[in-house]
């Protein structure tokens, strides 16, 4: 299918019980988004989302799911019935600003193998801050944990302009992530069983797999909420990002030593688990435990997956780190980006 022949921007905004997300951001998503299609997809809310869209935005295109699919399915779902050449896939506690969309545009028609990038993404509370999903761009380690430059764990630096610059990345965040819908389609979208979280980091990988490039642009700039459907700390929130981070390295790793680093990562994951019990986080810690007794009931579809991957042919995939972020950060005490040995990265 030739994507070129329909519009080309469509600003896809999935929502769950976000009504006040919509009201309080869909204004300067119009605004600040000339020349652009705006979509809202609800997942089934129970609150007044869809009455708010259709009574307050009229040229907001609505699409309605019967249930709640999920980030996943829902964006996929979704998807499928919009024509475009691009998607922007923006979250609903997502505030852009003027002229946000034109240095993504541009940078992604200046490089043809670019199939995903992402802009700047602050902290819409801390604004001077980078924010948690994405800051200025996302790398992974060798046992595939995954950071950003901008945030190490816990650690988020203060936006000085160290990070205005445009890079090829391992990963793109999926608050706010332009896409080519030809490449996203020929991926079959993201993950549906990740349901949400990860899902983006997973994509990223694929498409480096098929040779396609990530990319972030310093020159657009986003105030992220954060935590707009699950809070940060939320035990269905450790659930997820604990079974889709191992997830996510079983069916996409297909390096050396494969089986010892993915031993590493579930030794890691139980230390995470007691360190949860210790500080009185007993619901985090189960969740953890939980996440691998479903990847392991599971395991055939994960099989499947990691079969699949292994039939691609592997480009050289950009942004990833050989050293070890967990070793950097707790052993090392290494708090901020620039910290990290240089000469570890891969750039081609």
């Amino acid at each position: 299918m030739d994507y070129k022949q329909f519009p080309a921007v469509a600003i896809v905004i999935l929502n769950w019980n976000g009504e006040k997300y919509l009201a309080q951001f869909l204004p300067s998503d119009i605004s600040h988004s000339t020349n652009c299609t705006i979509y809202v997809v609800d997942n089934n809310s129970t609150d007044n989302s869809v009455q708010y869209v259709q009574e307050h935005f009229p040229a907001v295109k609505l699409m309605q799911h019967q249930q709640n699919l999920g980030f996943c399915e829902g964006y996929n779902q979704a998807l499928r019935q919009i024509k475009a050449e691009y998607y922007v896939l923006l979250n609903s506690d997502v505030e852009v600003t003027a002229n946000w969309i034109n240095p993504l545009l541009t940078l992604m028609q200046s490089q043809p193998a670019m199939a995903a990038c992402q802009p700047k993404v602050k902290s819409y509370h801390q604004r001077s801050y980078f924010e948690y999903a994405g800051a200025g761009g996302g790398f992974l380690d060798r046992l595939g944990y995954p950071f950003c430059r901008g945030r190490l764990f816990q650690s988020i630096e203060k936006d000085e302009g160290q990070y205005n610059d445009t890079i090829p990345v391992f990963w793109a965040s999926g608050a706010c992530l332009l896409v080519r819908a030809a490449a996203y389609h020929q991926m079959a979208g993201v993950e549906p069983a990740f349901f949400a979280h990860m899902e983006e980091i997973d994509l990223c990988w694929r498409l480096q797999n098929h040779g396609y490039q990530i990319w972030y642009c310093g020159q657009s700039e986003i105030y992220h909420v954060g935590g707009g459907t699950l809070p940060t700390s939320n035990p269905r929130k450790t659930f997820l990002n604990f079974r889709n981070g191992l997830a996510l390295l079983y069916k996409n790793f297909s390096g050396k030593n494969f089986y010892l680093i993915l031993f590493t990562r579930i030794l890691l994951d139980w230390m995470a688990a007691i360190k949860f019990l210790v500080g009185g986080q007993p619901a985090d810690g189960a969740a953890v435990l939980r996440a691998h007794v479903a990847i392991w009931r599971n395991r055939s579809y994960w099989q499947k997956k990691r079969s699949e991957q292994k039939l691609v042919k592997k480009a050289n995939p950009r942004g990833l780190y050989s050293g070890s972020i967990v070793f950097d950060y707790f052993i090392g005490q290494k708090r901020n980006f620039r910290e990290l040995n240089s000469a570890k990265f891969s750039t081609r």
